[in-house]
């Protein structure tokens, strides 16, 4: 005869009975753990890119001062290392500040499990780079695909697909449309050259989504030819140059002519080497104003002619 499964009806502990309301809900707080920085992993296929700027230094300075306040989410991997879910920023911030511990909770997750929180824990950032938002959803929605896989013969044959009740679901969660989600991931077959130039808004996202469809040889002749022309696809130009690439038509030539053409709001423009103009620019004129300087050394370059003019005329 079998045994029956033990059923959790969730009540109360023994120990719990005794408690008063402030201990009851305090045993129930997640327990933090002082955890070695040399025990933990970076998450596997990161996508979001821990920077060294300003908010570092600052969060840096923080953790001097007042430790860690929000601990690291972690998840203990099969060899007794750990990896984090959330707080790359934190761990790199304390190992900057030259702290050998931080603060953290530990979960049971799975790989998949994983990988969700870590992106949810993300995207609350106030800046997201479109290379970031990319390979996120991509590792999202593959993981919601996964979990959503039946094996059953109960699924009705002719509903929608797990994919694409998974892209609606990521959809609804990150607030964004199914079709611009598949234009984000779209992204991830770009090669790393040309994806940076999107994150420093150098090509613009729509260009960048077409552009991702050229073969990897078609986007390192393209990226020398942006070098060479100082100017990038746009969107116009990046469908005809895919249409090529589709067609097995796009050499070198063709993405040069293309490239090579002036838009219809391109604008003339003139540009300076900085170590040329440098010497006649004073130290204490910020970089930003530099523009502005040279205007009015100009303006003052263009009156002393004049008066020079007048001189010569009398």
């Amino acid at each position: 005869m079998s045994r029956k499964k033990d059923i959790d009806l969730d009540l109360t502990g023994f120990a719990e009975l005794f408690m008063n309301d402030e201990g009851r809900a305090e045993s129930r707080l997640p327990r933090i753990y002082d955890i070695p920085l040399s025990e933990i992993d970076d998450f596997p296929n990161h996508p979001f890119k821990v920077k060294m700027d300003e908010d570092m230094n600052q969060l840096v300075q923080s953790v001097k001062e007042r430790g860690v306040i929000t601990p690291i989410t972690l998840r203990q991997k099969e060899d007794g290392r750990y990896e984090i879910v959330s707080g790359h920023r934190r761990r790199k911030a304390c190992e900057l500040a030259g702290l050998e511990r931080v603060p953290a909770e530990i979960k049971e997750l799975s790989r998949d499990e994983a990988i969700i929180l870590m992106v949810e824990s993300n995207l609350q950032r106030s800046i997201i780079l479109p290379s970031e938002k990319a390979f996120s959803y991509k590792m999202r929605l593959e993981a919601m695909k996964r979990q959503g896989q039946r094996t059953d013969l109960t699924s009705d044959p002719m509903g929608p697909k797990s994919g694409e009740r998974s892209n609606e679901k990521l959809a609804e969660v990150v607030n964004e449309s199914s079709s611009q989600i598949k234009r984000y991931i779209r992204l991830t077959e770009l090669i790393p050259e040309l994806l940076d130039m999107v994150d420093e808004n150098k090509i613009a996202f729509r260009p960048a989504v077409e552009l991702s469809y050229l073969t990897e040889t078609e986007q390192h002749i393209l990226l020398n030819s942006i070098s060479y022309n100082d100017a990038t696809p746009s969107l116009p130009q990046a469908i005809r140059l895919k249409e090529f690439s589709k067609a097995g038509k796009l050499s070198a030539e063709v993405i040069e002519a293309i490239l090579g053409e002036e838009k219809p709001n391109q604008k003339e423009k003139i540009s300076f080497k900085a170590e040329r103009l440098r010497p006649y620019i004073p130290s204490t004129v910020p970089l930003e104003k530099t523009e502005d300087y040279i205007i009015k050394a100009l303006e003052y370059y263009q009156r002393a002619r004049e008066r020079q003019k007048r001189e010569q005329a009398r």
